[in-house]
């Protein structure tokens, strides 16, 4: 996975796991660890701030614009920033963490989408 790829996966899982108290506990706090991070990268793009922000209450819109904005802020090369991403995604999917469901790279690929019960509309002009 890109470093866009990871994070978004693990703002996504973060906003939807848990299902005891402890596993809340643990998925909350590293979610809102993961949020704190991001925001302090995109401090200077008011876009990619607004979309962090507005992802719960508008899922499928926020991507692009925040996947932009990690990528111009440097945020998807950050190793803190990546570190806790993926210590998101091993709490709310360890088993997919352990069999290497996020360490796909496909930096050379195009037109691929990575992840689970995705869709995709090619438009050509």
């Amino acid at each position: 996975m890109t470093g866009v790829e990871v994070i978004i996966a693990a703002l996504v899982a973060g906003a939807t796991a848990g299902s005891t108290d402890v596993a809340k506990t643990a998925v909350t706090d590293t979610y809102l660890g993961l949020k704190n991070l991001l925001r302090s990268r995109l401090a200077n793009r008011p876009s990619a701030r607004e979309a962090l922000n507005a992802r719960e209450t508008e899922p499928g819109r926020w991507q692009a614009a925040l996947g932009d904005g990690l990528t111009e802020s440097g945020a998807d090369t950050d190793e803190q920033v990546l570190a806790a991403a993926r210590r998101l995604l091993e709490l709310t999917d360890p088993d997919g963490a352990r069999a290497g469901k996020y360490q796909v790279d496909a930096s050379q690929a195009k037109g691929v989408q990575v992840g689970d019960h995705n869709s995709q509309t090619n438009t050509f002009n």
